[in-house]
């Protein structure tokens, strides 16, 4: 499977916490923190939710 790299690039503190479990649940917990997950549906499903707040790129 491919996989993908998720920076956040925006604090969630002014957000709902839905938005910050979710935040959470991809494993960003500071500003500028990259991650690299499987590109599946669920982990879009979670980018999808917090798309203004991360900036995502196919990981190398």
């Amino acid at each position: 499977m491919a996989k993908i790299s998720i920076t956040l690039v925006k604090s969630g503190i002014k957000y709902k916490f839905d938005q910050k479990d979710t935040l959470e649940s991809l494993g960003l917990k500071r500003l500028h923190q990259t991650v690299v997950q499987e590109d599946n549906q669920a982990i879009r499903g979670m980018i999808q939710k917090v798309r203004h707040l991360v900036t995502v790129a196919e990981a190398k």
